[in-house]
């Protein structure tokens, strides 16, 4: 495919949880020169969007960032694998996909590990959290999902915060799928870690994660024993903030677009960008639950960025996915602990219009799906084929 192909293109609507739709201004920053990452201008801008990013999640001058370059797990397993001494140990609070990845990445890494289990779609039991943190005092780190987009749960971060904080430990937060526009902030909600991506709710692109912290949380890790070498996250905050440079070659035109999306992230505002990502949740909801289509959570649980249903009239996730795919709409599936359930996001550059237009697709789909045919008429593939 041709640059020339790929810009004139029929839009594609993405209603999937990352990436999104971007703003033009940060497809433009892709295009930016090619340049040398050992420059002074790679080196500014390293810092500037460490800088950004650092804002966006509520530190200051006490706080900063490492950037990586890799998606959000990325940055993820470069925080649960760095943070735990060699003595410590970290509980894992678990209620859906992403709280599974936690453990999982600390069993890799053969971190000791304990698990409190809630089951997918059920609330974090922060009484059994309290009573979990006073029984085993070699606890000292707790590391938990804000936004579990397996389920569309938002976790209550600030209540946790503040629990373990009381407690006198380390929070880890996995916040790739609310930062940016859920209520977050590390130093009110005594977060240690944050650990966030370009392509959610930031608005960037694919490429870039990050993980945001005091800076004497970082320094303390000179006594932590490094696990990997390309995650090793006191490397990279050594070299990052202490020589300002990148320990390894960065994705600097990932980087540039970043640096776009934040500046529009910050014009904008988070609390402005969560109402607006909120009154296209509602208009998603309230047109699900007109045409009969179950919900899996409560309205108190949901983030305001996606909305997990239930699969109704008789279809598949694949012929529901393929069907709006052919009208120019993206939609995900889940995790095989959620069958049944298919999710639609509206994070990103979503507009009313996309909303409206996606539902005259999905009454199509469904239309076309319940309709009996006669044995002569086209299969709804070869329909849609001859009609485009």
């Amino acid at each position: 495919m041709t640059l020339t192909t790929a810009r004139t293109a029929p839009r594609v609507v993405l209603l999937n949880p990352g990436p999104v739709n971007t703003h033009e201004r940060v497809k433009a920053a892709i295009g930016s020169p090619d340049e040398c990452h050992r420059e002074p201008e790679a080196q500014e801008l390293l810092a500037t969007v460490a800088r950004k990013v650092t804002a966006v999640s509520g530190g200051g001058d006490t706080h900063a960032a490492v950037l990586l370059t890799g998606s959000g797990t990325a940055a993820l397993e470069a925080a649960v694998s760095s943070v735990v001494p060699a003595d410590g140990r970290l509980l894992v609070l678990d209620n859906g996909h992403y709280g599974e990845r936690l453990l999982k990445i600390a069993e890799v890494h053969r971190i000791p590990v304990l698990r409190l289990e809630f089951g997918w779609a059920r609330p974090i039991d922060l009484d059994a959290v309290d009573r979990a943190l006073a029984a085993d005092p070699g606890i000292t780190h707790v590391a938990a999902v804000h936004h579990e987009t397996s389920t569309g749960m938002l976790n209550p971060v600030g209540e946790l915060g503040r629990l373990v904080a009381r407690h006198g430990r380390s929070l880890l937060v996995d916040a790739i799928s609310s930062l940016g526009a859920e209520d977050l902030d590390v130093v009110a909600d005594h977060v240690d870690w944050c650990i966030g991506t370009a392509n959610k709710c930031l608005e960037g692109l694919p490429g870039i994660s990050f993980v945001v912290a005091p800076r004497e949380r970082f320094e303390q890790l000179a006594d932590v024993p490094g696990r990997t070498f390309y995650l090793d996250l006191h490397a990279h905050y050594t070299s990052q903030v202490g020589s300002r440079t990148p320990q390894f070659t960065p994705a600097l035109q990932v980087l540039r677009a970043l640096d776009e999306a934040l500046d529009l992230t910050a014009a904008e505002g988070v609390a402005a960008r969560r109402k607006r990502y909120t009154e296209r949740a509602d208009a998603i909801r309230a047109g699900l639950l007109e045409r009969g289509v179950d919900l899996l959570l409560p309205p108190e649980h949901r983030a305001s960025s996606i909305t997990n249903a239930h699969l109704s009239n008789g279809m598949t996730y694949d012929e529901l996915h393929d069907g709006l795919k052919q009208h120019g709409y993206v939609i995900y599936a889940t995790q095989e602990k959620s069958a049944g359930v298919f999710r639609l996001a509206n994070m990103g550059q979503l507009t009313a219009d996309d909303i409206t237009g996606f539902f005259a697709a999905y009454d199509e789909v469904v239309r076309r799906h319940t309709t009996p045919r006669s044995p002569s008429s086209p299969a709804p593939a070869e329909a849609a084929a001859v009609t485009r």
